[in-house]
């Protein structure tokens, strides 16, 4: 394991979650004044920004390097947070997120890429595991900072912050950030456009070659459409819906804050147990772990639409805040220890992503919709029943073991290099 790589990993992790999100979610429902649908919609136009530029930028991060494809990102995501805080519009959130969506890519796929090439695949879990931990409890320090300052300034304020914060991550880490695992596949082709389709080619058929790339990649889809609605709501349904009595003269931003707290907290505890316990886990096991936190997601989100009192509210938001914390580290092992061919690591694992994306378009809309029509809890019901199917997909993994061993064996040309013709 390259040391000096895990503990820049790590500071990564606490320095990205050090800026808070919820201020953001925050400013645009209270500052800028959007609409459920509107809400849904800046969602939709930056997951429309993801699929067009996940698969292109994952390439890129296989082709030139993981290392400059994250620098890019922060840069991009920097900039992007800057300008949907200078101008409270309708117009600067969608062009904002847009370019978000659009940065963020630079990231995805390649963040996860680049770590797993510095610690090894076989080693990858615990570390994911970790990285998440840290950025709990980095989350616990940043989530008061942020309020803090939105409550003696202005969300607005907090969230330039934000975007600053990102840019100086960006900058700093092209300074210090290793890149010592990377290995980029031979050149075979003349230019660096057929060598990117040359490389897009080669992780799309190592996806459909692979029954578990096949179901990480249709669950992420299902995966996605649920997050959208929960993402963009949750805040308008406890400012709308369920309401915030005043305890003590809390603002609404500071019961927000407790409420942050209490899922980071959750997280950062069950994240410690579970990094203890990824190590050499096997398929099988982590086919019946994804099966339980999606149906813990699956119950909890429809129960936070449903919830009319308070207390059921924040519990079920935090059950769902859980769920995805203990999801994310072993998803993410799951894919990185099944992707056979490192040279198209940032690839295959962006492909997902784009599934993701894919998702939360077709999903996002449909649930903004109800939101408008009928109301935010109609919406977030939705919004959990789209998880049925992945259900029943891992549950048909646990069947088979965790795979479908006799389709495991793939051929050799899976990881051969593409040709292209001119």
């Amino acid at each position: 394991m390259n040391r000096r790589s895990y503990r820049y990993f790590l500071f990564l992790e606490a320095a990205l979650s050090l800026p808070s999100f919820l201020v953001v979610s925050l400013y645009f429902v209270s500052t800028v004044g959007l609409s459920p649908l509107e809400l849904v919609l800046v969602g939709t136009v930056m997951e429309s920004a993801v699929l067009l530029c996940e698969v292109p930028t994952g390439i890129i991060a296989d082709l030139f390097g993981r290392k400059r494809s994250v620098v890019i990102s922060f840069c991009i995501q920097g900039a992007a947070i800057l300008l949907v805080g200078t101008i409270p519009e309708l117009w600067a959130a969608l062009a904002g997120w847009a370019l978000w969506g659009a940065g963020y890519t630079f990231m995805s796929g390649a963040y996860q890429a680049w770590i797993t090439d510095e610690v090894g695949a076989e080693r990858v879990g615990p570390v994911f595991a970790r990285g998440v931990q840290v950025s709990y409890a980095a989350a616990l320090v940043g989530t008061p900072l942020a309020i803090g300052l939105a409550t003696v300034t202005s969300l607005q304020t907090a969230v330039l912050a934000n975007g600053a914060w990102m840019l100086a991550i960006g900058l700093v880490s092209v300074a210090a950030m290793p890149e010592t695992g990377f290995r980029p596949a031979p050149r075979t082709q003349t230019s660096h456009l057929r060598e990117m389709v040359a490389t897009g080619r080669t992780g799309a058929r190592l996806v459909r070659a692979h029954p578990v790339l096949l179901l990480l990649l249709v669950t992420s889809l299902f995966a996605g459409g649920y997050t959208e609605g929960f993402d963009r709501l949750s805040e308008a349904h406890f400012i709308r819906e369920i309401g915030l009595p005043d305890f003590f003269g809390l603002s609404q931003l500071w019961w927000f804050a407790l409420l942050g707290a209490g899922g980071l907290l959750l997280g950062l505890l069950a994240t410690g147990v579970l990094a203890k316990r990824m190590e050499h886990a096997p398929r099988a096991l982590m086919a019946k772990a994804l099966f339980v936190i999606t149906a813990l997601q699956f119950v909890t989100v429809i129960a936070f639409g449903l919830a009319e009192g308070l207390a059921l509210a924040v519990a079920a938001f935090w059950a769902v805040r859980l769920a995805r914390a203990l999801e994310y580290p072993v998803y993410m092992t799951w894919l990185n220890q099944s992707i056979e061919n490192s040279s198209v690591r940032a690839t295959v694992i962006s492909i997902t992503g784009q599934s993701d994306a894919l998702g939360q378009i077709a999903v996002g809309p449909g649930v903004g919709a109800i939101g408008s029509v009928f109301s935010i809890r109609a919406a977030l019901v939705a919004s959990g029943l789209v998880l049925a199917p992945a259900l029943a997909l891992y549950g048909r993994a646990i069947r088979r073991g965790g795979g479908e061993p006799e389709l495991e064996n793939v051929s050799d040309a899976v990881n051969a290099p593409e040709t292209v013709n001119a």
